[in-house]
C-alpha cells in the first residue's frame, strides 16, 4: 500500500500511474450525456486532460462537414488538441443515421480499447445512445418533428407517391401496406428516417447491440429556466458568429439543398426559411430558440428514462470534481 512516508511528488506520480494502469485494465466505456447547452463539451475536455481518454461525439449534426456554428462544434484549435471521433465524417448532402452510427461507434470503441485508452461518449443525440445500449430491435418512439416533415411532403406529392418512396427504402413493408394506408406508410417512413434502417429489418432483429460495459453519467437539470436561458443566449451567439452566412455559403457552394437531411437540423432549418423568404429573420431566430428549448425538453425526457448510475445538476460548479471522484471510485487504485 502507498504510505504517507512517500515523498509527495513521487506519491502524486505513483497515484497517477496506478490509476491509469488500473483504468487501462478495464473495458468500461464512459458515457457523458445531457441536454443541449448543459456544458457536456467543456466537462469532456477537462476529463480528457486528466485521464487517458479518447472522445467520441454522439451528435447527429456534428458529423457533417461545414455545419460548425449551428451545431456548436468545438473549434478547430480544440479539435486539434482534443481529437473527437465522429465529427466531420460526412458531407452535408449525405444522410447519417442511427444504423450507421452503430457500425461506426462499435469499431471506434474497440480500436480505442485495443490501444489501452478509455472511450468517452459525449453528446446529446439520445436516440443514438438508445440503440447503442438497447439494440435496434425495438422500434423508435414516434417523433413529432419527423412526422411533420413526412406530412408536409405528403401534402405536396400525395400518399400514393409516399408509398412508392417507401418501396425504395423498405420494399418488404411497402408490400404489406396498402397505398392508401396513410398511418402505416407514415410510421414506416418515420422509422427509416430516424434509424436509417428499414422497419422490416428492425423487426427481424432479436439481438441487442449492448456489447460493452458502460459507466453512464447524465447532466439532468432541475432548473429548466436556467437551461432555457443558456439555450437562448447560445443561439444569439451563433447568429453573431455568422450562422446565417454559414448556411448561405453551404447553399452557394451547392453542398446542400433544401432537401438535404443536414438542413433539417434546428437552426439550419430556420435560417433556410429566412433565406427562402418564408420568415423574417427575427421570427426565424425566435422559432429556432423555441425548437431548441423543445428539443431540450425531449432530451430531458430521454435522460429520465435511462437507468444511469449518476445524474448531476449541470448548473453546479464542481461537476468536474464529482466526475473525477466517480472515476476514481470505479477504477480502484491498487499498489
Amino acid at each position: 500500500m502507498i504510505t504517507l512516508k512517500t515523498p509527495w511528488i513521487l506519491l502524486a506520480k505513483r497515484l497517477c500511474l496506478t490509476l491509469s494502469e488500473n483504468i487501462l485494465r478495464s473495458k468500461k466505456v464512459i458515457i457523458l450525456r445531457g441536454p443541449t447547452a448543459s456544458g457536456k463539451t467543456d466537462l469532456s475536455l477537462e476529463l480528457a486532460e486528466k485521464f487517458p481518454i479518447d472522445l467520441i461525439s454522439v451528435d447527429s449534426v456534428m458529423v457533417y462537414k461545414g455545419l460548425n456554428i449551428g451545431s456548436a462544434k468545438p473549434s478547430k484549435q480544440i479539435l486539434k488538441r482534443y481529437p473527437h471521433h465522429l465529427i466531420d465524417i460526412c458531407e452535408p448532402n449525405e444522410k447519417y443515421s442511427a444504423g450507421r452510427f452503430i457500425v461506426d461507434v462499435h469499431k471506434i470503441i474497440r480500436d480505442i480499447q485495443s490501444n489501452d485508452r478509455i472511450p468517452l461518449l459525449v453528446g446529446g443525440t439520445m436516440m443514438y445512445y438508445k440503440v447503442l445500449q438497447d439494440g435496434m430491435s425495438q422500434l423508435p418512439a414516434a417523433n413529432d418533428e419527423v412526422r411533420t416533415q413526412i406530412d408536409l411532403k405528403a401534402e405536396k406529392i400525395g400518399w400514393q407517391e409516399m408509398h412508392a418512396e417507401l418501396g425504395k427504402v423498405d420494399p418488404e413493408s411497402a408490400k404489406e401496406i396498402k397505398p392508401n394506408d396513410k398511418q402505416r406508410i407514415q410510421r414506416a417512413i418515420e422509422v427509416y428516417m430516424i434509424t436509417g434502417i428499414a422497419m422490416s429489418e428492425l423487426r427481424r432483429e432479436g439481438k441487442s447491440n449492448n456489447k460493452f460495459d458502460y459507466l453512464s453519467i447524465s447532466l439532468l437539470p432541475n432548473d429548466r429556466e436556467a437551461l432555457y436561458e443558456n439555450i437562448n443566449n447560445r443561439f444569439d451567439s451563433m447568429i453573431k458568429e455568422g450562422l446565417l452566412d454559414e448556411v448561405s455559403t453551404l447553399l452557394n457552394r451547392e453542398r446542400v439543398s433544401n432537401e438535404s437531411h443536414s438542413m433539417r437540423s434546428i437552426g439550419y432549418r430556420e435560417m433556410l426559411e429566412y433565406i427562402r423568404g418564408e420568415k423574417t429573420l427575427e421570427v426565424a431566430i425566435d422559432t429556432a430558440k423555441l425548437s431548441s428549448r423543445r428539443y431540450a425538453k425531449r432530451q430531458i425526457t430521454w435522460l429520465r428514462s435511462f437507468d444511469d448510475q449518476y445524474k448531476l445538476e449541470p448548473m453546479e460548479t464542481d461537476n468536474i470534481k464529482a466526475i473525477e471522484e466517480i472515476l476514481n471510485n470505479h477504477f480502484e487504485v491498487l499498489d
